[in-house]
């Protein structure tokens, strides 16, 4: 999105999520340094990384950068982005969870036992 018709900045913005383990003031310095890695990622208005919520499975973030080219495509810029994020929080131990889910299995005693007190 094109959020001032002044100039030729274009900010945008990616979502990601890291572990509940990960030091979220680590992971937000990572981040940033990862994006001003990357080509077409202006450094004059530099990278800025925010804590948006306490998700189910993860700590979940905003990572907003600015690019001048547009036409020379988002969603390969992107994808830059989020490689650097990928090998930076590899390198520094981050992890990026995926949801997980426990399941009891009852025996049926207990399910006999649960419905007639039920």
């Amino acid at each position: 999105m094109n959020w001032s018709h002044s100039n030729d900045f274009v900010r945008l913005d990616i979502f990601f999520g890291t572990a509940y383990s990960d030091d979220p003031h680590l992971v937000r310095r990572i981040a940033v340094e990862a994006a001003s890695a990357v080509d077409r990622v202006l450094s004059v208005r530099p990278p800025v990384c925010h804590v948006t919520g306490f998700g189910d499975s993860s700590v979940d973030y905003i990572l907003r950068f600015w690019i001048r080219d547009p036409t020379g495509g988002l969603t390969n810029i992107r994808g830059n982005v989020y490689l650097a994020l990928w090998d930076a929080f590899r390198e520094h131990g981050i992890s990026i969870p995926f949801p997980q889910r426990e399941v009891t299995l009852l025996n049926a005693a207990d399910l006999a036992a649960s419905a007639s007190t039920g």
